[in-house]
């Protein structure tokens, strides 16, 4: 029961941090993108939204330090084997993740208190630092969880890990495809959900210009990530077929060995008949796009130890759910871009308004799903084929109450989250314009 209370704060931290650190990679991008074209046409409008942006940014900065410095401390207090054993191994990301945090909090500051204290072009380039730091600290990150799922940089040994070579730990297989492919779902998710916002708002007031201009900086964001990730996903997908071909496996549903497999798409898992239920089948189709080849041999459930298999039903369930709502994104994203070659202008209509208010939660949805089906993909182990979970995790009794108060903690700061994230969109509502006075001194 410990270690089911372990995983769970683990797992309840790691969601709740996750759409904050994906905010404070995304939305610095998005205010220097306001910024620039606030410079470049003088419109007071995109230089509003600028300093939004920052505001918005600051806050989320501030509730995604809170809980990685909350994740920092769980890792040793809840899994001191892993730490004690092969945290020699794989400290290198986290010592530069560090520091990439602290840059971006330097010129995030910079940028938030500079605005009329340092030249323009060194305010501008203060956004940049802080939307590359962002960016590094995620990726510094995300290094981690490779090394998690495919190991490498030490040879094992029963004392222990020896030989250990930091550089290669850091780099494991595949860290090209999974630190692209997160860095895609943080801008998509952002940018799906500031795009889904200032759509609600021209539904309810179709004359707002603000709310035009800032969905103008969304879309293409939006778009262009959403269009990227199916892409990055199948390399992923590739190398996953090869590497880890029992996460493959559970992802779909694949309980034979076969050659030419089918593609699932839906259905449910039945562990009792190892068969799916209610999936339709593409006949062929995942050998095909696990290896480019129809009749390739795929490897299912029954070619790995019973012991070793990840909970299949919800490894399954998660992947269809990362698929199916990124290729809605993508779909909105074609539809959304044809209409902009066609018109000549980003589409106001509401049916397309209406699609981007639906779609906006979906980019957090497809993040989350995805996590989980690498999290839950990889048990029982918490680093591959090296260290299980059960063995990782602390002897400390009663973890159902560390578990329980920072569950109501993240409520708490969930709510005023959301509290102070409406009051910042609610002040560029028709009829609660900032005075004339501030306007002219955004320009």
């Amino acid at each position: 029961m410990d270690l089911l209370y372990a995983r769970a704060q683990m797992g309840l931290s790691l969601a709740f941090h996750i759409v904050f650190a994906a905010a404070g990679i995304a939305l610095p991008l998005l205010m220097v993108l306001s910024d620039l074209k606030a410079r470049r046409t003088g419109d007071a409008d995109y230089a509003v939204l600028s300093r939004k942006l920052a505001k918005g940014t600051a806050i989320l900065f501030a509730v995604g330090a809170v809980s990685g410095t909350v994740l920092s401390f769980e890792l040793g207090l809840l899994w001191p084997a892993f730490m004690g054993t092969y945290g020699e191994v794989i400290g290198l990301p986290f010592a530069l993740e560090g520091t990439a945090f602290f840059t971006e909090a330097v010129f995030l500051g910079i940028y938030l208190y500079g605005r009329e204290r340092i030249p323009a072009g060194l305010h501008l380039f203060s956004g940049v630092m802080v939307a590359l730091s962002g960016a590094a600290s995620a990726f510094f990150v995300t290094l981690v969880n490779v090394f998690m799922n495919d190991p490498s940089g030490f040879t094992l040994t029963a004392g222990g890990p020896v030989n250990v070579d930091p550089v290669a730990a850091m780099f494991s297989p595949g860290w090209r495809h999974q630190t692209a492919h997160t860095l895609l779902a943080c801008y998509q998710a952002s940018a799906f959900a500031m795009a889904g916002i200032h759509a609600f708002v021209l539904l309810r007031h179709p004359g707002a210009a603000f709310h035009r201009k800032a969905l103008s900086i969304a879309l293409p964001l939006a778009c262009l990530s959403a269009l990227l990730q199916p892409l990055v996903g199948h390399q992923s997908a590739e190398h996953v077929a090869r590497a880890q071909p029992l996460k493959l496996a559970a992802a779909e549903g694949l309980f034979q060995t076969q050659r030419g497999a089918g593609l699932s798409i839906g259905g449910l898992p039945d562990m009792e008949t190892g068969t799916m239920r209610y999936a339709l089948e593409i006949p062929k189709g995942l050998s095909l796009m696990a290896f480019m080849d129809p009749n390739a041999e795929v490897k299912g459930l029954d070619a790995f130890p019973r012991d070793e298999w990840p909970p299949v039903p919800k490894v399954h369930v998660a992947f269809q759910v990362m698929v199916g709502t990124g290729g809605a994104m993508a779909l909105l994203a074609v539809v959304t871009l044809f209409l902009r070659w066609r018109r000549k202008a980003w589409p106001e209509d509401r049916r397309v308004l209406w699609g981007w208010l639906l779609c906006g939660p979906l980019g957090v949805v497809a993040m989350e799903a995805g996590w989980l089906v690498t999290e839950w993909g990889r048990q029982p182990w918490i680093i591959r084929g090296v260290m299980r979970t059960g063995e990782a995790v602390t002897p400390v009794p009663n973890l159902a109450v560390p578990f329980w108060t920072f569950t109501l903690v993240y409520l708490f700061l969930g709510a005023m989250v959301v509290f102070l994230m409406v009051r910042q969109v609610a002040g560029t509502l028709p009829g609660h314009e900032p005075p004339a006075g501030e306007v002219a001194h955004e320009h």
